[in-house]
């Protein structure tokens, strides 16, 4: 993987931000470009920010400033806060007025490189492809020119290959960049070097040796204000097709032959189309949805998601799901892989565990006080790093056993915080390195394994299980681990 290697910079570049005026570019995008200029990755370069507000270069130079007013900035001198503030521009058009495309060729054509970030809702994506297609700002006769797609990629399988359709008919596959955030992080990024750069994993990282994998990506917010948009959504869409899904490829693919962007993504391909389906006789059987009611999070009280802004008081859209999938190849049949996700939880944590089967002869069974198999957990946030648990003898006259733990933590081993999500994958799209974004087969393999799952559900008529604010879910979902005598880990 290029990205894994050395530092890079890219060719000079001009970088326009469809949405600008949005939360994630003040959030996330102008402090990640502000990063990689800090760090040296971009020095030649322009920043466009295209909407419908009517600001100004010097207006959005001056919202650009507060977005770099956070605690994370505070050290920086304002000189170079100014030096970074002098390269951003803004055009003020709706996304369908082609004179907006006409005043932005005009100061984009000049550079080299061209990428294109599309930070807005999914239903203004046609219009900005095909305007860019109109001004030519797709073909280059020199240099590159690259989009970069924010999910959702589409609703369902249908809506998915519409989309993917809509792109193909302006870029080239190398040129479209669908970016998920989740392949940012750097434990996610480590799977690969953690499963294929030692030893004494790989050989162990089958069915032979491996019992059952679980996934876990709870968060203790609510909806919030987002529930018009979590309506049309929900947790299987909104996180399991893209952020768990990712993270599931990594996990389970082939060894590639090379870390070209391609090898890899094929690899993780192979899994998505192995994934056995679920059809509607087996959703009760590999599945759990429910939603949040009123509860405790972190010590203060949350209301359920029926009584969140915009959410229809007979709602059935699912805040948690819970599944169990298979992989039907020769490396992974009879592993489960068990699947878990959800708003308004006890906790807010990111992680894998590999629970490793038992030793064949269990000479240590009455020994142990609290010995259990051995785990691999990945930590993806909060902290980042993994754990390993084993079993090692008390102290003492008498052979006791119980777990003990070694731990890897990022801060700890190199002394320095890992870069943003964003920053590293802004930086990858800059360079022309597409390892960490997903590919139009990837997408629709993923949809095609999810479109059933949803096609079930909208055939059950059962009422969806409630929990509590502030717990680990609805009861119903530790029947799925049961099903092979375990449990989920604690939150």
């Amino acid at each position: 993987m290029d990205g894994l290697q050395f530092a890079k910079e890219p060719a000079p570049f001009v970088i326009t931000i469809f949405g600008a005026t949005g939360d994630l570019t003040r959030k996330k995008l102008i402090p990640a470009l502000f990063s990689l200029f800090l760090k040296g990755n971009a020095s030649q370069f322009k920043v466009i920010g295209f909407a419908r507000r009517p600001w100004t270069k010097e207006s959005f130079q001056k919202e650009a400033l507060s977005m770099l007013s956070g605690s994370h900035f505070s050290h920086i001198p304002e000189g170079q806060k100014k030096a970074f503030l002098e390269k951003l521009d803004y055009v003020s058009s709706t996304f369908d007025d082609a004179a907006g495309y006409a005043r932005l060729a005009e100061l984009v054509k000049p550079w080299e490189g061209k990428l294109f970030y599309l930070s807005t809702p999914p239903d203004e994506y046609e219009p900005i492809i095909r305007n860019l297609g109109g001004v030519g700002l797709n073909k280059v006769d020199s240099g590159w020119s690259r989009v970069i797609v924010e999910k959702p990629f589409g609703r369902d399988l249908a809506t998915a290959k519409e989309l993917n359709e809509i792109l193909s008919s302006q870029f080239e596959e190398h040129q479209i960049y669908r970016i998920d955030h989740y392949l940012g992080k750097e434990t996610v990024q480590n799977i690969l070097v953690l499963r294929f750069g030692n030893g004494i994993f790989e050989p162990l990282w089958n069915s032979r040796y491996i019992d059952n994998i679980q996934i876990t990506v709870a968060e203790s917010i609510g909806v919030g204000t987002r529930g018009n948009y979590y309506e049309k959504s929900g947790t299987l869409r909104d996180m399991v097709q893209n952020h768990i899904f990712q993270l599931m490829t990594l996990l389970l693919m082939e060894p590639p032959n090379d870390l070209s962007p391609d090898t890899v993504r094929t690899e993780k391909v192979k899994v998505l189309k192995s994934l056995r389906p679920i059809t509607y006789k087996d959703i009760k059987n590999y599945t759990v949805r429910g939603q949040y009611a009123a509860g405790v999070v972190d010590g203060k009280p949350v209301q359920g998601y029926l009584q969140e802004e915009g959410v229809a008081k007979d709602s059935k859209t699912e805040t948690f799901v819970a599944l169990q999938v298979h992989v039907d190849t020769w490396r992974w049949e009879g592993v489960p892989i068990f699947i878990r996700t959800g708003k308004g939880l006890g906790r807010k944590v990111s992680e894998v565990a590999v629970t490793f089967k038992q030793p064949p002869l269990q000479v240590f069974r009455n020994q142990a006080t609290d010995g259990g198999q051995n785990q691999l957990v990945l930590h993806i946030q909060p902290e980042e790093g993994f754990t390993f648990h084993i079993n090692a003898k008390i102290p003492g006259y008498t052979t006791q056993v119980r777990p003990v733990n070694m731990d890897f933590a990022y801060g700890d081993a190199f002394g320095e915080s890992t870069p943003e999500a964003y920053e590293r994958l802004i930086l990858d799209a800059l360079v022309g390195d597409s390892t960490l974004y997903t590919r139009r087969d990837e997408i629709e393999a993923s949809w095609s394994f999810i479109t059933r799952i949803l096609q079930g559900w909208a055939l059950d008529t059962d009422p969806l299980p409630q929990y509590r604010a502030g717990s680990a879910g609805p009861e119903e979902a530790k029947a799925l681990p049961a099903s092979i005598d375990q449990k989920w880990r604690k939150l």
